[in-house]
């Protein structure tokens, strides 16, 4: 399976940037940023066949706005990375080890059931 998807019309090999939706409630036809998933009832189409797009008799044609990518800059980059980073800090006050004990009560494989005891209480054994 190809990791780029091509334009839904027959014969057409080019690369998808737009989905097509129908909402037939509304009798209206979305064409708008190509989906991140492939949808059942959606069609994807390359830049020739979208502009080329017209909507059935009675129906309307609406055509949500493309963001154009942009390559990610350094300072979004260094955010990122800074957010990491202050994700992974320990909070203030939890650099002791965690209240109770745990006491093993099953054990599938390499993978531990432990149940937590109540700080104060040895566990049983």
């Amino acid at each position: 399976m190809s990791p780029v998807r091509t334009c839904s019309r027959t014969a057409c090999k080019a690369p998808a940037v737009f989905t097509l939706t129908y909402v037939y409630r509304d009798s209206t036809a979305v064409l708008g940023p190509l989906a991140t998933y492939a949808e059942p009832h959606c069609y994807d189409l390359c830049a020739e066949h979208s502009e080329r797009l017209t909507a059935p008799m009675g129906w309307e044609l609406v055509r949500l706005p493309v963001e154009e990518e942009s390559e990610p800059s350094a300072d979004d980059l260094e955010a990122l990375a800074d957010a990491v980073r202050e994700a992974a800090k320990p909070a203030p006050g939890t650099g002791q080890e965690p209240v109770g004990q745990g006491t093993e009560v099953g054990r599938r494989g390499h993978l531990r059931v432990l149940r937590s005891e109540p700080a104060g209480t040895q566990p049983q054994e």
